[in-house]
C-alpha cells in the first residue's frame, strides 16, 4: 500500500485528475505541537500557542507539498526536466522529487548565500548545481528566462501548482485543532507560503469544514523587507537565509491574504529572530532553522504590541528543521569540545554534578 501524501489526502481539492500520476514521498501529515512552556517563559501564560512542524516533511521543509504537485504534474505534461532558483531550501525538495519521477534538475543557487544542509541535499539527490554571482532575485530571473519556451518545468513558486500544495498545512492545522486558530504567524520570504495558507484556510471556510479563518500574521527579516517597506531590496541580507528575498515573487498575493484576513505583514531583526530560535529550542524541544524562528519572533513582538491578544490561540508555521543550518548553533553555542578523561571523578566536577 502506498503511503499517502499531500494529493492522496487531498485530491477533491486541487487541479488533478485521473491521468495526474502521483510523485510522493509521503509528505504532509505534519506535527501540530503544544508549545506550553513558551507562552509562560516570554511573560504570556494564557497563551495557547502550537507549533506547525514541516521540518519533518521528507526532505526537512514545507517546500515537499508544493514539490509533489509540481511535479506531478510536470510529468504529466510530459517535460523532461524541471528547474528552480532557490536559498536552499526549494533545491533540496525539487531534488528529490525530480528524481522520484525519473526527471534532471537543474539549480541556480547564490553563491555563498545557501546553508551547508540545503546545499549537500540537492548535490546528493543528483541535480545539476549552478552558484550564481548574484541573489535570490537574480537567479529567479535567469530561471524565469532559461524555462521561457517550455522545454524545462519551473518549479519556483511561480508554478501555479506550488502554492495549490502548499495550501494543504492549512487544511491540516485545521482538522488538527478542530477549528482554524485565531492567529497564524509564518516567516514571509518569496511570499508564497502565506498566500498558500490563506488559500487553505478560505477554502475550509467557504466549504463550511471550518466556521472561521485566522488572521495571518507575517514576518519578513528586516534586511530584506521589501513588502513592509513597499520597495525592493536589491541587496537584502539576514542570516535567516531561507527567506533573504528582496523581491518576492507572491508579494500582491501576500498583502491580500494579510489583509483579507484582518492580519498583517511585518519585519524582525536577525537578533530577534536569533532569540527566539533560542528559545524554541531551549523551552519546547523544538529545533527549527533559523529562518523558520521569524514566525515566533513575530509573535513575541506582536504579543508585546498588543497585534495579537495573550489569551489567543496561535499557530506558528515552522518551515525547515534545524539540521538544514548546522552551523549556526556552533557559532551561537560556542561548546568546549576539548577531550575529557574518562575518570568519573574529574566528570562529576567537569559537569558540577553535586
Amino acid at each position: 500500500m502506498r503511503t499517502q501524501g499531500v494529493i492522496d489526502r487531498y485530491r477533491k481539492y486541487l487541479p488533478v485528475s485521473d491521468k495526474t500520476p502521483v510523485i510522493t514521498l509521503g509528505e504532509g501529515s505534519t506535527p501540530l505541537v503544544h508549545a506550553n512552556r513558551l507562552g509562560p517563559a516570554i511573560g504570556f501564560p494564557k497563551l495557547n500557542l502550537y507549533c506547525k512542524l514541516e521540518g519533518l516533511n521528507p526532505t526537512g521543509s514545507f517546500k515537499d507539498r508544493g514539490m509533489t504537485m509540481a511535479v506531478s504534474k510536470a510529468v504529466e505534461e510530459g517535460t523532461k526536466a524541471v528547474i528552480c532558483a532557490s536559498t536552499g531550501n526549494t533545491s533540496a525538495s525539487a531534488a528529490a522529487y525530480a528524481t522520484k519521477a525519473g526527471l534532471a534538475c537543474y539549480v541556480l543557487l547564490p553563491a555563498g548565500k545557501v546553508a551547508l544542509g540545503k546545499l549537500s541535499q540537492a548535490l546528493m539527490y543528483g541535480a545539476k548545481v549552478i552558484c550564481l554571482d548574484g541573489n535570490f532575485d537574480v537567479a529567479l530571473d535567469m530561471v524565469r528566462e532559461l524555462g521561457a519556451d517550455g522545454k524545462i518545468t519551473i518549479v519556483n513558486s511561480i508554478n501555479p501548482y506550488r502554492l495549490e500544495g502548499q495550501k494543504s498545512a492549512g487544511f491540516e492545522v485545521v482538522e488538527q485543532l478542530g477549528k482554524a486558530p485565531d492567529y497564524l504567524c509564518i516567516p514571509v520570504g518569496n511570499a508564497g507560503n502565506i498566500s498558500a495558507y490563506w488559500r487553505g484556510f478560505k477554502q475550509y471556510k467557504e466549504l463550511g469544514i471550518a466556521t472561521s479563518a485566522p488572521k495571518m500574521h507575517g514576518f519578513e527579516a528586516a534586511g530584506s523587507a521589501a513588502i513592509v517597506h513597499d520597495r525592493i531590496f536589491p541587496n537584502p541580507e539576514t542570516l535567516a537565509t531561507a527567506i533573504r528575498i528582496g523581491n518576492p515573487a507572491s508579494w500582491k498575493e501576500a498583502v491580500k491574504a494579510a489583509a483579507d484576513s484582518g492580519g498583517k505583514i511585518d519585519e524582525v531583526t536577525d537578533d530577534e529572530i536569533v532569540a527566539a530560535y533560542q528559545l524554541l529550542a531551549r523551552t519546547e524541544g523544538i529545533f527549527c532553522e533559523p529562518s523558520s524562528a521569524a514566525s515566533v519572533a513575530g509573535l513575541i513582538k506582536h504579543l508585546q504590541s498588543g497585534a495579537i491578544n495573550e489569551d489567543a490561540t496561535v499557530v506558528c508555521v515552522l518551515t525547515g528543521n534545524g539540521l538544514k543550518d548546522p552551523d549556526m548553533p556552533l557559532k551561537l553555542c560556542q561548546p568546549d569540545l576539548t577531550p575529557v578523561a574518562a575518570d568519573v571523578d574529574k566528570l562529576r566536577h567537569q559537569l558540577q554534578i553535586n
